[in-house]
């Protein structure tokens, strides 16, 4: 697995920080900056904003790109030069990350290394996982739906990041579940929809 569980996530978060840039920061600078957990904690960091509501949308986006990029067995995730370089507010990702370390140290108490993966078919997993839960979060603009699959990228990207394998297989079933269940809806909606045009 890329991502080697030896430093706790909430102690990278608090050292990302502490080290971030005055004023701005960059995507490219946070994947930087990341190194061999960039893929999980990208992941990680955008399933949080994507629980704020307003933001799940293009959270949504934006996590398809390192999904994607992981079901191609790519090394690190890179986005398109021109959101790579955007510049974004630090202040953004200090109140991000105060609100998470918190509530990141209380879950890290329960996670621990257990069922061990192999490295690349469970990168692809989460992979496809994410990609799936990121298209509710696009597909379905309910108000407070994206809280849900939101929460399990969070829990599939930390599991990962833990190596966790039983937090991981939970996570994963639970977002597959969620994500068919979603989607599924969608496309009666779609039905629906052709179904009442046929009668008017």
């Amino acid at each position: 697995m890329a991502a080697i569980a030896s430093v706790p996530v909430s102690v990278v978060l608090q050292r990302l920080h502490d080290e971030a840039p005055a004023r701005e920061f960059t995507l490219g600078w946070l994947i930087g900056s990341l190194r061999k957990r960039s893929f999980g904690l990208i992941m990680l960091l955008l399933g949080i904003a994507a629980i704020t509501p307003g933001v799940s949308i293009v959270a949504g986006l934006l996590l398809m790109i390192p999904a994607a990029q992981l079901i191609l067995g790519h090394d690190a995730p890179a986005f398109p030069r021109r959101i790579a370089n955007r510049p974004i507010p630090v202040r953004h990702f200090a109140a991000l990350v105060r609100r998470a370390v918190p509530i990141l140290r209380r879950i890290e108490t329960l996670i621990h290394p257990r069922w061990r993966t192999p490295v690349d078919p469970t990168a692809r997993l989460v992979g496809v996982a994410v990609l799936l839960l990121s298209a509710t979060l696009i597909f379905i603009p309910v108000p407070l739906s994206n809280i849900v699959p939101a929460l399990a990228i969070v829990l599939i990207s930390l599991a990962w990041l833990e190596d966790d394998g039983l937090l991981l297989a939970i996570a994963m079933a639970f977002g597959l579940i969620l994500a068919a269940l979603a989607l599924a809806a969608v496309w009666e909606t779609v039905r629906g929809a052709e179904w009442l045009s046929r009668l008017l």
